[in-house]
């Protein structure tokens, strides 16, 4: 099954590490937790127009928070590590 970009591309990670890592051509996304590595693969190639070299994943636990006396956990996310071959790059707005 064939699925849109923006339904497996969540959001890009902003954070410092990212950030660093970005230099390295690696950059981090939030994905569709039932996303697999060749979709994600392909949604960074349509949405970006860049060649990706390497997809890694890793399921977020979510963490436990309090609301009130209730004690319940944040969802669980997944998380993709995208690294992009020479040459590619995306630009990223501050």
């Amino acid at each position: 099954m064939s699925r849109v970009a923006e339904d497996v591309i969540r959001q890009m990670l902003r954070t410092e590490k990212g950030t660093k890592q970005a230099a390295q051509r690696k950059y981090f996304f939030v994905v569709d937790l039932k996303a697999t590595k060749p979709e994600i693969r392909r949604a960074v190639e349509q949405l970006f127009k860049v060649k990706v070299n390497c997809v890694n994943t890793a399921v977020v636990s979510g963490k436990p928070r309090r609301v009130g006396a209730r004690w319940g956990l944040k969802p669980d996310w997944k998380k993709a590590a995208v690294t992009l071959a020479e040459g590619s790059k995306i630009e990223v707005a501050v």
